[in-house]
């Protein structure tokens, strides 16, 4: 599971700068926005079942 929100992390980062610095692909601004918020919200659910 920590890996995975990893790569979601590092993907919605690359996402979010390619959308950013090409003009022709806004929509993968959105989508690396998305995938960036999953992974955050994946690392944050699996750090309160660690202490819960």
């Amino acid at each position: 599971m920590p890996a995975l929100a990893i790569i979601l992390i590092i993907v919605g980062l690359v996402l979010l700068f390619l959308g950013v610095f090409v003009e022709a692909v806004k929509f993968l601004l959105w989508i690396g926005i998305i995938i960036l918020i999953v992974g955050v919200i994946a690392a944050l659910m699996r750090f309160i079942r660690r202490n819960a």
